[in-house]
């Protein structure tokens, strides 16, 4: 549901914008609210969920995600929405991390847990790619004011089956008070670069508030590290980061959204306005990628049991590397059809290298700390996201002034250009998927997190009674 609403809502924007009155900024803030919001808590909200107790937190996540979409489904003005979109947003900062972490506590085997981290990546997967598929159902049927309002009834169940079938996980010992300097310096840090990179591709990234904004982010990240570096009850462990699995880890995490979701978003757009496709047939357009992810993320989760972390991350990569490049025959004439198992093969490789990538990240903690590693992992996540939105938008756009407006159709001189800035967009995301693979191959070691193999002491701190329980 978290992860849906943020596709999904982008189909519905321009019926919002013509029953709203609402200007192109506006309609931005409707999506920008909800990332920077997700994006900026997610540490914090981890950390808290692993001393509050996760099943409640997660349940409090999941009320205020309902709360905030019944707040956006009766809205009388743009205003009104976006604050509902920050609402919302808050919850899945709690239900992103707190859920992860209650799978690691509740599945202490590691092949099951492995299993289930599929999964879960399954889900989040399929959601992102099927968002369009959904919102535009519903925008069709019922009108934009359903794509806020399926999520009450929704929310509700998720509620009343998380209160009696989620087993309540011991909190962790609060040997330390609340690190409250570290979470404002991290929610400063996300929000502001999240804000500048969002806010970067209509401004100008040489503009006064993208500036400002990156710069202020920069700041509070180096003020972060510095006030984390050695504290007793740090909010994130950041020498964490000096192992090479955990850094590769995330930084894989970051560069697969970068690339997918950057994929979802602008293929979108080309089906929309180069091709004038309605949105329910934009969303069958793109439904390959979200097969693929359904397919591989629990494959790879079987994979990773078997085989440990390095061969489906680094095979994962590669494949949606390559498949991200093989989009680039796409014209502004192919057929529905034209590029079909290049779509499918780009969800396939990303399915199959979340797994290795999360699972990886959580197994750097003890399960008491799941959460911030948890969290952690989705902050690169959400960042890579907003990076892969920011960036390849303002290569798809550059040479389409003004075109970067919801449900703007364009002619056959701006679509022309369109797919010259999306093929280069493409050919970035592509290189990128393949230098990360080429990173994980050289820095994870083989046979890493396999059935008993030694690697994965490399995770761990070297205290005999953690060795001993992994």
């Amino acid at each position: 549901m978290a992860v849906m609403s943020l596709s999904a809502v982008s189909i519905a924007l321009p019926a919002i914008g013509r029953h709203l009155h609402a200007t192109s900024t506006g309609l931005e803030w409707v999506i920008d609210a909800y990332q920077i919001v997700f994006a900026s808590l997610l540490v914090a909200a981890g950390v808290i969920s692993d001393r509050r107790g996760r099943k409640g937190m997660f349940m409090l996540g999941v009320g205020l995600f309902a709360a905030g979409s019944l707040v956006g489904a009766v809205a009388p003005s743009i205003g009104v929405l976006i604050g509902g979109r920050v609402l919302q947003g808050l919850g899945p900062a709690i239900v992103a991390p707190t859920s992860l972490a209650i799978i690691s506590a509740t599945f202490t085997e590691s092949r099951e847990r492995a299993r289930a981290i599929g999964v879960w990546s399954a889900g989040s997967g399929l959601a992102l790619a099927l968002g369009p598929v959904v919102g535009g159902l519903l925008v069709d049927a019922f009108g934009w004011r359903a794509v806020f309002f399926v999520n009450v009834p929704l929310a509700l169940a998720v509620m009343a089956l998380s209160a009696r079938y989620v087993q309540r996980i011991p909190r962790s010992p609060a040997l330390h008070p609340f690190d409250w300097t570290g979470a404002l310096l991290t929610t400063a840090a996300v929000a502001l670069l999240t804000l500048g990179i969002i806010e970067a591709p209509s401004r100008g990234w040489l503009s006064g508030v993208s500036v400002t904004a990156l710069a202020a982010g920069l700041l509070s990240l180096a003020a972060f590290v510095a006030w984390e570096r050695g504290r007793p009850g740090a909010l994130v462990d950041v020498s964490l980061f000096r192992r090479a699995p955990f850094t590769v880890a995330n930084v894989a995490g970051l560069a697969v959204f970068f690339a997918f979701v950057g994929a979802i978003v602008y293929l979108s757009a080309y089906f929309q306005q180069v091709q004038h496709r309605s949105a329910l047939v934009t969303g069958l357009c793109v439904l390959p990628i979200g097969l693929g992810f359904f397919c591989g993320a629990p494959a790879s989760g079987r994979l990773t049991a078997r085989l440990g972390a390095r061969p489906p991350m680094i095979g994962g990569l590669v494949l949606c590397g390559a498949a991200t490049l093989g989009l680039l025959r796409l014209t502004p004439h192919s057929s529905i059809g034209a590029a079909w198992w290049d779509l499918l093969l780009v969800g396939l490789g990303a399915g199959l290298c979340l797994t290795p990538m999360t699972t990886t990240a959580v197994a750097a903690v003890d399960h008491e700390r799941a959460g911030m590693a948890s969290a952690v992992h989705n902050s690169m996540r959400q960042f890579g996201q907003a990076l892969g939105v920011a960036v390849l938008g303002a290569l798809v756009y550059a040479d389409i002034p003004g075109g970067q407006v919801a449900g703007v159709r364009l002619g056959r001189e701006q679509g022309g250009a369109f797919v010259s800035g999306l093929h280069l967009a493409l050919l970035v995301a592509g290189t990128c998927l393949l230098l990360v693979a080429a990173l994980a191959a050289l820095l994870i070691p083989r046979g890493f997190l396999s059935p008993g193999g030694r690697s994965f002491a490399l995770l761990v701190e070297p205290d005999s009674s953690i060795r001993a329980r992994r």
